[in-house]
C-alpha cells in the first residue's frame, strides 16, 4: 500500500496536479514581498493615482474651509438661498411661511387680548376688532388667510380698528415680498441649466496626431438634444504644477490652451458632434513634449463648453477634464456622421472610440523640424508645379509605352510651341502698313 500510494504522487507530481494533502504556505510567505531598491530598477515606473481638479461631469474638487468671513454669504441672501440642496431649501421654504403666519397670528390675537375682544367678543353691543376671532388658533386662521388671500368670509376686519387696518397692510407688504422671494427661488432652483448641461457629452480620452502634417490635440464634443447650444463656444485650460526661474512653486498653475480663439474656431455649431483641435506650435504648452515626456508629465486638461439654451435663453455651462493618463499619443476619432435618405444620422455608439494611427513620437517641434529640412514625398507634388520627368529613383529603364508618351508630349509641346510662332507671325504682319498697289 505505501509503494502505491508513493507511485500515485510521483504520477500526480509528472502531470501536474496538487498533491491533495500539500500544506498552504504561511501568510507571511504568501503575502507580497517588500520591494527594494533593485525591484525598482527592475520594475516598470506606475503612475500614482492623482486627484482631479474638475470631475469627469464637472464638478470641481475644491472645499472652501476656514472661511470666517462667513456674513458675505448673507450680503447675497438670494444666491445663497438658490445654491442650497433642495431638501434644505424645501425646509426653508415651509419654516419661512410657518414663522410668518404664526408671528402675524401671535399679533392679531395679541391686539385681541389687549382690545378685550377675547372677552367681550359675544357680549351684544361690543364691536371686536376682528369678528369671530375669539382664540390663538382663530388668529392664526386669520393670519393666513390674510396673507394668502382666501377670504373665506368668516372672519373679517372691522372699521372700528385702527391698529388692525395698520397691521393688515404690514402684513400683507411682507407677505408679499416673502412671496416674492421664495417663489422667485425655486423658480430660479427648478429652471437652473445645471441639468441641461447633462446632455452634453465630451470623449472619455483625448488623442494627438497628426493633421495636415502639424500635432494636435483633439477631443470630441457633442449634444444630445435636438434643440441647439446658441453661441456656444469651448475653451481649454491646462492645470499643472509650475516653479518658476526664481524658485517659486506654484500649485495647480492654469495656462490657456488656444483651440481656435484668433481664427473664430472655439465659436461652434453644435448640431453634430464636433472635433476640436488644438494646433501644438510654438505658442503652445505641449510645443516640446515628446511621447516619452507626456508620460512622465503629470497635468490636467479642463475643457469648458458655454452656451445659451434655446429654449430658456439662460446660460449653460458644462465642464470636463482629461488627465495626462487619458491622453492617447498617435490615436483619433472613429467617424460618427453617415448619410442616410434625407438626413445624416449620429451614430452615438462610437462617440468614445478611437483608433491607432501612424503618428511619429518625436515631440511637435522636432517634427516641424523635420518637415522643414526634409519634407515628406506626399509633398513634393504640390511644392513643385513642373511635369514629372524621369527620375532617379527607379533603376529599371524606361519601358516602350513610357517613351511613346514622352515623345507624344513633346510633339504637343512643338506643336504648340508651333502655333504660338505662326500665330505671332500673322500678329506682326498685320501690323504693317498695306500698299496701295502692288508693283507689277
Amino acid at each position: 500500500m505505501a509503494g502505491d500510494s508513493r507511485v500515485l504522487m510521483d504520477h500526480n507530481i509528472e502531470i501536474g496536479a496538487t498533491p491533495a494533502q500539500v500544506k498552504k504556505l504561511p501568510k507571511h510567505l504568501r503575502e507580497a514581498q517588500i520591494s527594494t531598491d533593485r525591484t525598482h530598477l527592475i520594475s516598470d515606473p506606475v503612475k500614482k493615482p492623482r486627484q482631479r481638479y474638475v470631475q469627469k461631469d464637472g464638478k470641481c474638487n475644491v472645499h472652501h474651509g476656514n472661511v470666517q468671513e462667513t456674513y458675505r454669504y448673507l450680503s447675497d441672501l438670494f444666491t445663497t438661498l438658490v445654491d442650497l440642496r433642495w431638501r434644505f431649501s424645501f425646509l426653508i421654504f415651509t419654516l419661512v411661511y410657518i414663522v410668518n403666519w404664526l408671528f402675524f397670528g401671535f399679533l392679531w390675537w395679541l391686539i385681541a387680548l389687549i382690545r378685550g375682544d377675547l372677552v367681550h367678543g359675544d357680549e351684544e353691543g361690543w364691536t371686536p376688532c376682528v369678528e369671530n376671532l375669539n382664540s390663538f388658533v382663530s388668529a392664526f386662521l386669520f393670519s393666513i388667510e390674510t396673507e394668502t388671500t382666501i377670504g373665506y368670509g368668516y372672519r373679517v376686519i372691522t372699521e372700528k380698528c385702527p391698529e388692525g387696518i395698520i397691521l393688515l397692510l404690514v402684513q400683507a407688504i411682507l407677505g408679499s415680498i416673502v412671496n416674492a422671494m421664495m417663489v422667485g427661488c425655486m423658480f430660479v432652483k427648478i429652471s437652473q441649466p445645471k441639468n441641461r448641461a447633462e446632455t452634453l457629452m465630451f470623449s472619455h480620452n483625448a488623442v494627438i496626431s497628426v493633421r495636415d502634417n502639424k500635432m494636435c490635440l483633439m477631443f470630441r464634443v457633442g449634444d444630445l438634444r435636438n434643440s441647439h447650444i446658441v453661441e456656444a463656444s469651448i475653451r481649454a485650460k491646462l492645470i499643472r504644477s509650475q516653479q518658476t526661474k526664481e524658485g517659486e512653486f506654484i500649485p495647480l498653475n492654469q495656462t490657456d490652451i488656444n483651440i481656435g480663439f484668433d481664427t473664430g474656431d472655439d465659436r461652434l455649431f453644435l448640431v453634430s458632434p464636433l472635433i476640436i483641435s488644438h494646433e501644438i506650435n510654438a505658442k503652445s504648452p505641449f510645443w516640446e513634449m515628446s511621447m516619452a515626456q507626456i508620460e512622465k508629465e503629470e497635468f490636467e486638461i479642463v475643457v469648458i463648453l458655454e452656451g445659451m439654451v434655446e429654449a430658456t435663453g439662460m446660460t449653460c455651462q458644462a465642464r470636463s477634464s482629461y488627465l495626462d493618463t487619458e491622453v492617447l499619443w498617435g490615436y483619433r476619432f472613429t467617424p460618427v456622421l453617415s448619410l442616410e435618405k434625407g438626413f445624416y444620422e449620429v451614430d452615438y455608439n462610437n462617440f468614445h472610440d478611437v483608433y491607432e494611427t501612424n503618428t511619429p513620437t518625436c515631440s511637435a517641434k522636432e517634427l516641424a523640424t523635420k518637415l522643414r529640412d526634409e519634407p515628406l514625398l506626399p509633398q513634393l507634388p504640390l511644392l513643385s508645379p513642373e511635369p514629372k520627368g524621369q527620375t532617379f529613383d527607379s533603376l529599371e529603364p524606361p519601358s516602350t509605352q513610357d517613351l511613346q508618351n514622352q515623345e507624344e508630349e513633346r510633339e504637343d509641346v512643338d506643336l504648340w510651341s508651333n502655333t504660338g510662332e505662326n500665330n505671332g507671325s500673322n500678329a506682326a504682319l498685320a501690323e504693317l502698313p498695306v500698299p496701295d498697289s502692288l508693283p507689277g
